[in-house]
């Protein structure tokens, strides 16, 4: 089996990076679920001190969005330099470097 071109890699990354912020905005929603929800237990002695631990969680995570993003934007400089370099790669592969760039750009549009 060959190895897989630079292209290959270059979506892969990507495409890897577009899931992960997916994943760390579904991981804020939650967080902000569980924030919702604390206020409303009444009875929990811990209340307070369980809400200050998901604010700090969520401080954290609002805090991975501009690297990632930067990382996002970076690998996807790299993609397009690839994708204008691989004239010989296969239509399925270069396909792939085309969709990886639309979510690429999509997900850069969303959190702009």
């Amino acid at each position: 089996m060959a190895p897989p071109s630079q292209l290959a890699i270059a979506t892969g990354a990507v495409n890897r990076l577009v899931k992960e912020e997916a994943s760390y905005y579904k991981e804020l929603e939650q967080q902000q679920a569980r924030i919702a929800n604390i206020g409303h237990d009444k009875d929990d002695e811990n209340a307070e001190y369980k809400l200050k631990q998901e604010q700090r969680a969520i401080e954290e995570t609002k805090a991975v969005f501009p690297q990632l993003q930067q990382r996002i934007k970076d690998s996807l400089a790299k993609l397009q330099q690839q994708l204008e370099q691989e004239e010989h790669s296969s239509s399925e592969d270069i396909a792939k470097a085309k969709e990886a760039v639309a979510a690429a750009l999509q997900a850069l549009k969303e959190t702009s």
